[in-house]
């Protein structure tokens, strides 16, 4: 990509609308070859993000959605013990045949030899951050919610994001063909340290615009009217700005707009808009409330 205009347009052919300001981030990006650390509530598309420049690059993608207890043996690298053990019942008599009759200086060699194959890279299972930083061919990683990881994983991570290798005490430092381009998202559930946020570019994902959530969903809704699209559209523009347990993504209403369509609806005013909140919002709270505000909406769009 030569501009940022060449990546907003890649991005668009693969299905991800991206504004200058997001499309300007991960340019940079790409062009320092840092990490990105994509920051917003969930469900404004930052995974997303991610899996869209990798096809619009055609890097391979490679993803690690983190969670509470992870540990580098989930996410870099752990040993393949059925087959290290397998190995050393094999080694053990081939050992012993060696060092029989020998001084000491050479038993101790031949068993120094042993230790140093039973750490051997045939026995080394690729968890997604080494895989990634391994790959024969450029990958995109991302490294998904890692605000519910642990705070301590990302002292896993910063040796990745800074240096593009990692360490592995029994092999040494392992260093990649290609620097994987890694995106890191964070819903925001716990503050990053400061050491990770050094590292990184920094970008803040938010809701879209109800114009550009509008062109989302006349793209993904097959035979949708323009004016049920936009209504629909304004109406959760305005109930994200209300006090819900949860806010609804650009993927529910993506959901909503297609239940409507399949059920034959055609206008916010049909009772179907109703009916269908549950595609919508997930809580029955929330849709109480949604029920009002469409009542409202409809009150001073439908004609």
């Amino acid at each position: 990509m030569n501009d940022v205009r060449a990546l907003v347009s890649a991005l668009d052919a693969a299905d991800y609308f991206a504004d200058d300001s997001l499309a300007m981030a991960v340019f940079l990006a790409m062009k320092l070859e840092r990490p990105l650390l994509l920051e917003g509530p969930a469900g404004v598309g930052k995974t997303d993000l991610a899996r869209a420049v990798a096809a619009a690059t055609g890097r391979g993608f490679v993803r690690l959605q983190c969670y509470e207890g992870l540990d580098e043996s989930r996410a870099l690298y752990d040993w393949d013990y059925a087959k290290q053990i397998l190995y050393t019942q094999l080694l053990r008599d081939a050992v012993k045949e060696r060092v029989e009759g020998r001084s000491m200086s050479e038993a101790v060699d031949a068993l120094e030899e042993a230790n140093v194959a039973f750490f051997d890279r045939r026995f080394l299972l690729e968890r997604p951050l080494l895989r990634a930083l391994t790959s024969d061919d450029p990958v995109v990683l991302l490294v998904d919610e890692v605000d519910r990881a642990d705070p301590e994983f990302e002292a896993l991570l910063l040796e990745l994001l800074a240096e593009g290798q990692v360490t592995i005490p029994e092999l040494g430092t392992m260093r990649g063909k290609h620097a994987p381009l890694v995106f890191l998202t964070t819903n925001g559930t716990r503050d990053m340290t400061d050491a990770l946020r050094r590292r990184c570019l920094h970008a803040f994902v938010d809701y879209p615009a109800p114009s550009r959530e509008l062109a989302i969903v006349l793209r993904k809704v097959p035979g949708i009217s323009q004016q049920l699209a936009d209504h629909l559209t304004r109406f959760v523009s305005e109930l994200r700005a209300r006090e819900l347990r949860k806010a609804p993504s650009i993927a529910e209403t993506v959901d909503w707009a297609k239940s409507i369509v399949l059920l034959g609806g055609s206008a916010i005013a049909s009772d179907l808009a109703r009916e269908t909140l549950a595609a919508l919002l997930k809580h029955e709270e929330d849709r109480e409330e949604a029920a009002g505000v469409l009542a409202k909406f409809v009150a001073r769009v439908a004609p």
